[in-house]
């Protein structure tokens, strides 16, 4: 596992033990970040159920503003924090130890709105569907703003309502990555 590109490029992160934290692989996070690529720099990204936090660090590389980093799995928190000091992103990046949905709900955030937001839930919950609802009822996405959902193959493509919009669903094999607007 490793930063594909921008400022910390090459950098290899810290990796989870056992598989409890399911890493995106370096082939789908390739193609997340070729899709966004002129999307990132100046940008807020929220990485939630950040696992590793590779997605948030992977925009910080290229050139996002800040970050902020949500994962209730106190190994998860200790690898995000781990990376981001590998990286040298510490100042630029805010990590927060909770439960990602109740995190969208107010609290620390309550007002805030992010330019990037990526999802990346365990494949076999229906965390995902409740994440992206969240989002639409705390409209968490600036205006022309990106949403990637990442998920198993076998689900159902999580449904938006105006102003929200569905752009465009890829497969790379098991995997099903959907990308999202705000108009």
């Amino acid at each position: 596992m490793r930063v594909i590109s921008g400022a910390a490029r090459g950098r290899k992160l810290l990796e989870p033990v056992g598989h409890d934290i399911r890493p995106t692989a370096d082939m789908v996070k390739e193609s997340i970040f070729n899709m966004i690529q002129f999307d990132i720099e100046g940008r807020r990204a929220l990485d939630l159920f950040a696992g590793t936090g590779q997605l948030g660090i992977e925009a910080l590389s290229r050139g996002a503003r800040d970050a902020v980093f949500v994962d209730m799995d106190p190994a998860a928190v200790k690898l995000i924090r781990g990376n981001l000091k590998i990286c040298g992103f510490t100042e630029s990046a805010t990590v927060y130890a909770r439960d990602a949905l109740r995190f969208l709900e107010g609290g620390a955030i309550k007002n805030a709105k992010f330019d990037l937001i990526f999802i990346d839930p365990p494949y076999d919950s229906i965390y995902a569907y409740e994440a992206i609802q969240k989002i639409l009822e705390f409209d968490k996405l600036v205006t022309n703003g990106i949403m990637i959902c990442e998920m198993g193959a076998g689900r159902l493509v999580p449904a938006v309502s105006p102003p929200y919009f569905l752009c465009k669903c890829y497969k790379y094999g098991r995997v099903n990555v959907s990308r999202y607007s705000r108009g």
